[in-house]
């Protein structure tokens, strides 16, 4: 019984001990006291900060493919995800009103052509007159002219592929009235031209971002490490509605896994350099935006916040650009019991 009680006691003893002891560790330093933090020397250097931006996968030759003139779809070959060839038909047009219409040409051509020539013997032997006769000559002309016109539409009145690549879309239908330059199908050239990643940034990355410049393109779903590329173009305005300014990263890779319109996230890399600061990211206090505040040691005994301008966070370190000149030492741990204008002691690690 005795050896019981002793033991319990022993327990309660050692449990008072280790709850005193967290207490000195953690208390609160009493006000006017100087508060014990930790800094790290200030040194400014260049980085490259990469830029974030979303976009979709499209390809440097989508063509909207249309009849030249209107008229009854009679025919489409393909649906929308099939390959296609070059040359190869898609679609025509009911062609009984065109081939009408050039049956016409054909039977007007061969009668000014009849007329043209007896005019002429006559002109030889002086019984028409000049003007007769240059009239004759013009009407065959037009008729030429006509003719042609109508073989012409006859040949745009069915659609060919004029790349290899895909059907991307299908806007019309067999049966279906369309006019003149309405689309019909739109393709691509993903067999043969280059894949490209389209990809929004705010105007101040836009700034950042140069012709030629790397970057690494991560597509929803896919596992893989990314697909590489580089900037091919930038836009010279911002989007008329939404404001955002758009880049054009051209991959290097032709992976048959790729289609039109995948959305991804792209990580550019400007050759750019910005100059600042890396601090760790205890030392941020809050942020707004890529505004923050950090604590800076003034007068090497007091504590000084201030507001910086912030670049790249990432989990273990923040950019600053801007805010920390004519600073030494940044405090890095200590800053939860701080205000601005403490009273400090400086503990180097």
């Amino acid at each position: 019984m005795k050896s019981t009680t002793l033991t319990s006691l022993l327990l309660m003893l050692a449990l008072i001990s280790a709850c005193t002891k967290e207490t000195e560790k953690t208390a609160i330093p009493k006000k006017g006291m100087a508060i014990p933090v930790t800094v790290l020397e200030l040194q400014k250097n260049s980085f490259s900060s990469p830029i974030s931006g979303s976009g979709n996968t499209t390809t440097n030759n989508e063509t909207l493919l249309s009849f030249k003139q209107g008229g009854i779809i009679d025919q489409i070959f393909v649906q929308e995800g099939d390959p296609v060839k070059k040359g190869q038909l898609l679609a025509r047009l009911n062609l009984t009103e065109i081939q009408t219409g050039l049956n016409q040409a054909k039977i007007g051509l061969e009668k000014a052509n009849r007329d043209f020539e007896r005019v002429q013997r006559l002109y030889l032997d002086s019984v028409a007159t000049l003007e007769q006769f240059q009239n004759f000559q013009t009407a065959l002309q037009i008729a030429k002219e006509q003719f042609k016109a109508a073989e012409f539409n006859l040949t745009y009145s069915q659609i060919k592929a004029n790349q290899n690549g895909f059907v991307l879309r299908k806007f019309a239908n067999p049966g279906q009235q369309i006019s003149s330059g309405a689309p019909v199908l739109q393709i691509n050239g993903a067999k043969d031209g280059k894949w490209l990643f389209k990809a929004t940034v705010n105007d101040q990355n836009w700034s950042k971002i140069e012709l030629g410049d790397l970057a690494k393109v991560f597509l929803e779903g896919d596992n893989s490490q990314g697909i590489e590329g580089k900037v091919a173009r930038k836009s010279m305005a911002s989007d008329p509605i939404t404001g955002a300014w758009w880049v054009e990263i051209e991959l290097n890779e032709k992976s048959p896994s790729l289609a039109s319109g995948l959305f991804g996230r792209a990580e550019i890399y400007p050759s750019a350099q910005t100059v600042g600061w890396e601090l760790p990211y205890e030392a941020l206090l809050d942020a707004q935006g890529d505004t923050g505040f950090v604590f800076v040691v003034k007068n090497d005994s007091l504590a000084q916040k201030i507001p910086v301008k912030l670049g790249k966070l990432s989990a273990k370190n923040i950019q600053v650009t801007a805010g920390l000149e004519g600073y030494s030492h940044l405090i890095v741990t200590g800053s939860a019991y701080l205000t601005d204008g403490s009273i400090i002691q400086v503990n180097r690690p």
